[in-house]
Parts: structure tokens; C-alpha cells; sequence
């Protein structure tokens, strides 16, 4: 290393390098992590006057003042309009892993998986886990929390709490502690539950100082609780970790906040053209009708009529006549300019025809396929979140559910999948199956394997084949015995 510093040395002095002097320069973050949350939530609920009002109040440098949503308008009528789009994108995730989610196996654990069953019943599992795919993919990341309530449930309640209500304490890496953090009362006080291997603790906090738990009625009879095993009651997820916030989730909505923001200003310069350009009716006073009692100028019968009324011309031979107008509206650079949004928005989270869009007018099956590749990938990403909190979060409920019923915690192997994003429909696997058979390059065992896949036993798919040798007449003989004369 020595030899190599002087090497470097001599070449530096011989072309005469100076080194570069180290600047340092301070970068003010626009936002925290909890008003990035609450921004993603606003995004999520969709409403115009919400991101109208969040984006001014957010607006205190020179970026965030451009922005769309942060512009004041001196004429108020002005309409902003929301396209909807992050909280569609979300919603059709949501659709499209939940609707693929297999039932949690125990290997072959049939008692354990009738409780788990009954669990997963009491809490609605489905609307849980939509729930905590939405939340995390909103939010960045979030837990899955084990309650004991005998008052309400004889099984363990299982609930789901978004980024804005957790907080994680690691050690080289990994979770420790989970605090979950509520409002309680009408003082602005936070009760923070603290889930560790073992136990759960109690703190009630005020602007970071810790009161008593008798301080509120409705923490007074809280008590720490205790349990044989080296597991917590809680379960953490995040699909993607941020670039950010160190531990901390990526929501889907981080790094799209401009190009959502581009993507309502096209649109609403749109609609603001749209109702700009509507027909106009130039009528002169002469062609006007009146009243024939009172001379009075009458409006037209027509229904939904607009005009505008100016003075008879006293040109020489000139004529009244009724001029109608209506303004150019260029609707192929707005819808060029909305395509071009639209692809912001959605590149690298999910296709336009995910949506049901076809954007780039391509028909082919082959096309098809192409543009669902990212949204696969993505999809991809959340299953695997999933399939690792599932069965961690089966496995605790049970072993709570033991603690419930006074024995030692159990311990459980649960497993969980997902079915294949984008296969093709039982026509198509006939048809391409069928092709192969036909051209004998496919034995019956892989025609039966390839058609129905997992939706079948393998004992099942045996008795399938045997059917099908059968039907054909294909009969095994046994192996002849060779003998070994002398």
C-alpha cells in the first residue's frame, strides 16, 4: 500500500494534480417521515379539496411552491381536478394479490390448521390481509398485532397498523421491540404498547414525557403482560425499504409525487379548455325577440341557450345575422400530453393495461403479456412480503391461542403461496396441451401435470393417468426376467 501511495504521489506531482478540497454543504429535508405518510394518505383518499389544501400548507420552498396542487389561482373558479389514479393503482394491487392467496398450510397438521382456520374466521382474514396489503403499500411498511381480549374474543385478535402508527427498535439489523402508538383522550396523549420476546409493556407519553398510566381513564387498568416463549405478538412487513428513511418502508407513492401532481394539471387544463370551449351565440339587438307587451328583450327558447348580445351595425349595407363560435380545442396534444403523464405515474409500478388501458394501442397477445411484465414484478415483490408475515403470523396466533387455553406455546411450520400472476385460462392450457400431445412430444404424465398443476394431488393426477392408458389402451408389461445360465 505504501509503495502504491508514493506511485501515486509522483504521478500527482509530476502532472502537477492538486487534489480537489473537500466542501461540505447542508441539504434541508421538505419533509418528515410522518407528514410523507400523511401526504401518501391524502394521495390515497382521492379527494381535490384535501390535496389542494395539503399541498399549500407543504408549500415552503421554491419546488413545492411550482407545483400544481400548491398553486393559488387568482381566479377561483378555476377547477382542479383529481384523476383518482393512486388510489385506483393500490386498489387493483390489492385486487390482484389477495384474489391469488392459497390457503396456509401446516404440514399435514390437521389439527392445527382447523384452529388456524377458525382463527382466520373470527378475525376475516381476507379483509385483514387486504387491508394490510393497502396499508403498506400506502404508508411504506406496518405490523401485524397480536391482541388477547377474553371480553371480546376467545382466540387472539389479530389487527394491522400502517407506518404512522409504529415505530421498530433494531439491533444489528433486526427487530427487537414494536411499539404501537394510539391517541388517547382529548389531550393529545399517546399510549405507546411495547411488544418484546416474551412480554408487553405499557407507556403513556406527552410530548415525549411519560405520565403515569392512571393519568387517563381509559389506561388506568392497563397491566404488563407476560408469556413463556421467545416470540413477540407481532408481526413486522414492508414490500420495498426506504432510500430515505433508514428502516423505514417505501410507499408506492414516493418518488411518483411530481409526476401524480403533472399528471392532474394536464387534466385539468383539459377540463378548464373543455368549458372554455363552448359554443357562443353572437346575436344582434334586431334579431332579438321581445315582448310584444313591453318591448323587452326575450331570451331564446331553446333549451340551455347562451348568446351574447351586441348592437346593430350602422355600417352601410351591412347585415344582422347570428354568428355561432366555438374555440379550437386541441384535443390530440392533451391526450398526447395525458398518455405521456400516465406513463410517469405508472412506470416501473405497473402496465396501463394492468388498468385496463391501452395506451399504446398494441393487440397482440404477445404485446399483452409484455406490458403486464412489470406489474408481475411488482406483484412479484408483494407475495414474497406476504409469504414470509403469513406464516409467522399463523404460527404466533397459535402458539397464543395455546397460551389462551393455559398449556406451554406450541410450536408450528406454516407455509403460504400465491398462484402464478398472468397464467393463461384452463381453454388456452387445453389447447397448447393438446398441440403438444398431438405432435408426441409430451408423455401423459406432463399433459396431466401441465393442465391441472396445483389444483390437483399428486394421487389424483396418478389415478388421471392411469384413466387415460386405459382409455387408450395402453397397457404396461412388466420387465422379462433375464436369467444368468451358465
Amino acid at each position: 500500500m505504501r509503495i502504491m501511495e508514493r506511485v501515486k504521489s509522483m504521478i500527482r506531482n509530476w502532472l502537477e494534480i492538486q487534489p480537489a478540497s473537500a466542501k461540505g454543504f447542508t441539504i434541508r429535508e421538505p419533509i418528515s417521515f410522518e407528514t410523507n405518510v400523511m401526504r401518501n394518505r391524502i394521495w390515497y383518499r382521492g379527494d381535490a379539496s384535501e390535496l389542494d389544501q395539503l399541498f399549500k400548507a407543504l408549500a415552503e420552498d421554491a419546488v413545492c411552491n411550482a407545483r400544481f396542487w400548491a398553486a393559488a389561482p387568482q381566479d377561483e373558479s378555476i377547477r382542479k381536478a383529481h384523476s383518482g389514479l393512486p388510489g385506483i393503482m393500490v386498489d387493483t394491487f390489492v385486487a390482484l394479490v389477495a384474489a391469488d392467496l392459497d390457503d396456509i398450510d401446516f404440514d399435514g397438521d390437521e389439527q392445527a390448521k382447523g384452529e388456524w382456520e377458525q382463527i382466520a374466521k373470527e378475525n376475516k382474514l381476507p379483509e385483514l390481509i387486504s387491508n394490510a396489503i393497502a396499508e403498506t403499500l400506502v404508508t411504506g411498511d406496518g405490523a401485524f398485532k397480536l391482541n388477547i381480549d377474553t371480553n371480546i374474543s376467545s382466540s387472539p385478535i389479530l389487527e394491522y397498523w400502517g407506518a404512522d402508527s409504529v415505530e421498530y427498535v433494531y439491533s444489528h439489523g433486526r427487530v427487537q421491540e414494536i411499539h404501537f402508538l394510539s391517541a388517547v383522550g382529548e389531550r393529545g396523549r399517546i399510549l405507546k404498547e411495547i411488544y418484546k420476546p416474551g412480554d408487553i409493556t405499557y407507556k403513556l407519553m406527552q410530548n415525549d414525557h411519560e405520565l403515569p398510566l392512571d393519568a387517563e381513564e381509559s389506561t388506568a387498568d392497563l397491566q404488563p403482560v407476560e408469556f413463556n416463549g421467545d416470540f413477540m405478538l407481532a408481526v413486522p412487513m414492508r414490500f420495498w425499504p426506504s432510500s430515505r428513511w433508514r428502516g423505514r418502508g417505501q410507499s408506492i407513492y414516493d418518488r411518483k409525487n411530481d409526476a401524480f401532481d403533472a399528471h392532474d394539471e394536464v387534466i385539468s387544463q383539459w377540463l378548464d379548455a373543455v368549458r372554455s370551449g363552448r359554443v357562443q351565440k353572437y346575436i344582434p339587438e334586431s334579431l332579438i325577440p321581445k315582448d310584444p307587451k313591453t318591448g323587452a328583450l326575450q331570451k331564446p327558447n331553446s333549451f340551455g341557450s347562451h348568446f351574447v348580445a351586441i348592437e346593430t351595425s350602422n355600417k352601410e349595407n351591412a347585415q344582422d345575422e347570428i354568428k355561432t363560435i366555438q374555440p379550437e380545442i386541441r384535443y390530440e396534444a392533451f391526450l398526447a400530453s395525458y398518455t405521456a403523464t400516465l406513463n410517469m405515474c405508472l412506470q416501473g409500478i405497473m402496465s396501463p393495461a394492468t388498468l385496463g388501458i391501452d395506451v399504446g394501442k398494441m393487440s397482440s397477445a404477445e404485446a399483452q403479456r409484455e406490458k403486464k411484465d412489470v406489474t408481475g414484478i411488482t406483484r412479484n415483490a408483494i407475495t414474497s412480503a406476504l409469504e414470509e408475515a403469513l406464516p409467522k403470523v399463523a404460527q404466533i396466533a397459535l402458539a397464543a391461542q395455546d397460551i389462551l387455553s393455559g398449556g406451554t406455546a406450541g410450536t408450528y411450520n406454516a407455509t403460504v403461496t400465491f398462484g402464478e400472476y398472468g397464467a393463461p385460462d384452463f381453454d388456452s392450457r387445453v389447447q397448447t396441451v393438446g398441440s403438444a400431445a398431438g405432435s408426441g412430444v409430451m408423455s401423459i404424465e406432463a399433459q396431466v401435470d401441465e393442465l391441472w398443476g396445483s389444483s390437483k394431488d399428486d394421487e389424483w393426477k396418478k389415478q388421471e393417468v392411469a384413466r387415460i392408458r386405459y382409455e387408450r389402451g395402453i397397457t404396461e408389461l412388466p420387465e422379462p426376467d433375464v436369467g444368468t445360465g451358465v
